[in-house]
């Protein structure tokens, strides 16, 4: 008799979400491999005597060995260097910041790793992510949708903003109808070994390591300075929402003032200390700068890699620091519902996010032969270059983008 089963690669990465992913699976009557991704082992990068992708490795084993599973590793790390590190060092030294995590998945997880999956005839992979995917049928057709995660506080939709219908299509979330501490109870019970383990912080491939000291590996330490850009600077002005006037009516040169980053010249402002290299900063960020008695807390504004020179504003209402629109190119707009994407001189309203774990905020998309603006009701705090912008309606992820 044939194993009719739907089989499923599991992709454990030796943490709790993966293995109660695996568990669930089972339970729901698939056939389960498990299946590690080996994504980084070059140590003379990692600067950390720590090994933690054996550990990781070791655990996952167990786990499938527990659960009475298949299990094999995987060696990502060539893909892993071209398709996510090398990205990283050539964003970080153009002054953009780059979203390793939303790469990993679009490029690895989904892509690399889904085709070696499919070398073993699997009809699906699987992750530990903290989302759900839905179905509905538009004009006839199946169309699938990225669902935010029953856990608020764990929502993972934003890291998986990058997905095509495609991807999608062979993706299973088996965990995102729960809560982190139901996932935690489960992996108890069954006497999992990742039961207790703690989150895996920081970077998604290179342990425990600190980002300018992995950035130094290619990125050499350079002195310049610190210009401090007082508020009341003229050109901060054309920043502000023209009052009393609907988004969709901006001209362009309107939308070009609200959505590009602005520049600064070392002359507006006035030094104030030295930093070793603007590459290892961005937009938004306070910490690392060491520059004391300022009364209230310095936050860079821009970053100019080129000059070497980083920009700060002081405090966290500093005008230099809050945007209410940005810009994406029309190579960078990315519409997870293909159905929902819009024209040239088309608008919507949804609700958008920069960041992990921001708030969702309401926000006017306006289509234009340049490509797409995106405009806040509420300004934005730190949005830089790189960074990728997600577009929400309701719980459902609609399409991402890289900011200009």
């Amino acid at each position: 008799m044939t194993n009719t089963k739907p089989r499923v690669v599991v992709g454990l990465s030796g943490g709790v979400d993966s293995s109660v992913a695996a568990h669930l699976l089972l339970e729901q009557g698939y056939e389960v491999i498990g299946m590690f991704m080996k994504n980084w082992h070059d140590e003379s990068v990692t600067i950390s005597n720590e090994c933690p992708w054996m550990e990781d490795s070791t655990d996952a084993m167990l786990v499938a060995e527990k659960l009475g599973i298949p299990f094999q590793a995987i060696d990502l790390s060539e893909e892993y260097r071209e398709r996510i590190v090398d990205y990283m060092f050539a964003e970080y030294e153009a002054g953009r910041t780059p979203n390793p995590d939303i790469l990993c998945n679009r490029e690895i997880k989904f892509d690399i790793f889904l085709k070696a999956a499919q070398k073993l005839k699997a009809d699906f992979v699987a992750t530990g992510h903290y989302c759900q995917k839905g179905e509905i049928e538009v004009d006839g057709k199946a169309v699938y949708q990225l669902l935010a995660g029953a856990d608020p506080n764990k929502d993972q939709s934003y890291f998986l903003c990058q997905l095509t219908q495609s991807q999608l299509s062979k993706a299973l979330f088996p965990i995102g109808h729960l809560q982190k501490s139901e996932v935690r109870a489960i992996a108890k019970k069954l006497d999992l070994i990742t039961a207790e383990k703690k989150d895996s912080q920081g970077l998604c491939f290179i342990g425990k390591v600190r980002l300018p000291d992995f950035l130094q590996q290619q990125l050499k330490p350079k002195t310049g300075p610190i210009i401090e850009i007082p508020v009341d600077l003229g050109k901060l002005k054309k920043y502000q929402v023209p009052a009393n006037l609907d988004p969709e009516d901006y001209d362009e040169e309107t939308l070009h003032d609200l959505a590009f980053p602005l520049s600064y010249q070392i002359a507006e402002g006035k030094k104030v200390g030295e930093h070793r290299g603007a590459h290892y900063f961005t937009v938004g960020q306070r910490k690392g700068l060491n520059v004391g008695g300022t009364g209230k807390p310095l936050f860079v504004i821009a970053t100019d890699t080129k000059e070497n020179v980083i920009y700060v504003g002081l405090g966290e209402d500093h005008p230099g620091l809050l945007r209410y629109a940005l810009f994406v190119k029309n190579d960078q707009i990315h519409w997870i519902r293909e159905d929902l994407k819009l024209q040239p001189g088309e608008t919507a309203r949804y609700e958008a996010r920069i960041r992990y774990r921001q708030a969702l905020s309401g926000a006017t998309l306006l289509q234009r032969e340049n490509g797409l603006y995106i405009i806040f009701d509420q300004a934005q705090k730190g949005i830089a270059s790189g960074q990728f912008v997600a577009w929400y309606q309701g719980e459902e992820c609609i399409g991402s983008g890289t900011i200009y």
